[in-house]
């Protein structure tokens, strides 16, 4: 690695069409898992939007005799994200959800425990953890000044501090490193929709203010560029301007880049899928890892097969900053967590409805909440290790 480069990650947020699919995918996974014997729900739910239109498909299993309300359930989510627009209102988009029907009964053989045999893995795949000691939380810096800068203007925005600011948003943070370590901001970038009455200089003036707020002040300079809306214009936007997807945004939702993304999106998943539940306690054990002081940077990767319950290997990366070797770390993991599917939903306790809160603003470097969201944020394990 170079020893001085620049590094560059983005953001969206939670107005961005992408994003809005990923809200309304989890909105149906929490729906599910808020019911009775949440253990035994199976959601994967993928989202479209487009000009005041919502198409939801997938395959999902609940309580019998529940009846999922996704119109309502969509409706609610979009309302909350705050669009009322012409072009995507809340209460005026058309809604099809005709493509959603019953898991596979072949996926759930492979799933499902049965007398001796553990719950598996619901599909194959490698996923990934990284933590570094970039910021407070253990993330890289670029993708967690980019989230903090989205998220402090969608409050912003809600609490109506900031008048003709629209939901739809980016974000984008480029910093100089030297042997590793960040020293100063070099460019930050923010496009964010706006009302027809507002010009690019008006939307500066509400939108540095926050930029200065959330970025470490030692990191701003006067080599510091800051540009807002580069186009000049960003009224036309969300799902109107854009269409969307769920699962589109896999970089912003892991480590902007910084690590390597095993390849499959988190939202509309419940826990037993491994690109989700997997993908977190690769995190947690990263981090716990440069949490409990053994490394200063750790990448960790797992793989799965559909059905099979223990992983098929594990991986550990600790870019040559860790006090004792890689292979002793995978000795500590194998013999401090139970890495099965079940095992992972257990430790983690994610048979609860707590996933629509990060389809926006990254999975990761998030607060542990008192519901038990991001509990893969705990550094709980570090002083075991």
């Amino acid at each position: 690695m170079s020893k001085t480069y620049l590094f560059t990650s983005e953001s969206v947020s939670e107005g961005h069409p992408d994003k809005v699919c990923d809200i309304l995918s989890d909105s149906i996974v929490d729906d599910f898992l808020s019911q009775e014997n949440p253990e035994n729900s199976r959601v994967a739910m993928e989202t479209l939007v487009t000009t005041n239109k919502v198409v939801m498909a997938g395959e999902v299993r609940g309580p019998d005799n529940y009846s999922c309300n996704y119109e309502e359930l969509a409706r609610n989510a979009v309302k909350e994200i705050g669009y009322e627009q012409e072009g995507f209102h809340w209460e005026k988009f058309s809604f099809d959800c005709s493509g959603v029907h019953s898991q596979s009964a072949d996926i759930a053989m492979g799933v499902d425990a049965s007398g001796n045999k553990d719950q598996g893995a619901g599909d194959q795949g490698i996923m990934f953890g990284y933590a570094c000691i970039e910021t407070p939380s253990l993330m890289p810096a670029p993708i967690y000044y980019s989230h903090k800068i989205l998220e402090q203007m969608a409050l912003d925005r809600k609490s109506g501090k900031t008048p003709g600011i629209q939901p739809d948003s980016k974000s984008q943070v480029t910093l100089k490193y030297n042997n590793g370590k960040p020293e100063y901001c070099t460019k930050i970038v923010v496009s964010t929709q706006h009302d027809e009455n507002l010009d690019q200089q008006g939307v500066s003036e509400i939108i540095v203010p926050i930029i200065k707020e959330i970025m470490p002040e030692e990191w701003m300079n006067s080599e510091t560029e800051i540009l807002i809306n580069p186009t000049g214009k960003f009224v036309i936007g969300g799902p109107d301007g854009d269409t969307g997807l769920t699962g589109r945004k896999i970089i912003v939702d892991t480590y902007g880049g910084a690590a390597p993304h095993g390849g499959g999106a988190f939202s509309g998943k419940d826990p037993t899928k491994v690109d989700r539940s997997a993908a977190y306690i690769s995190r947690y054990i990263a981090k716990n890892i440069v949490a409990a002081g053994l490394a200063e940077k750790c990448t960790l990767q797992l793989a799965y097969a559909i059905g099979v319950s223990d992983p098929l290997s594990i991986y550990v990366d600790t870019h040559g900053t860790s006090k004792m070797s890689d292979d002793e770390l995978i000795k500590k993991i194998s013999s401090s967590v139970d890495l099965t599917p079940r095992g992972i939903r257990d430790l983690l306790n994610l048979h609860k409805p707590i996933y629509k809160k990060s389809a926006a603003y990254g999975h990761f470097g998030r607060e542990p909440g008192d519901d038990g969201s991001f509990s893969w944020e705990k550094t709980d394990m570090a002083e075991n290790l």
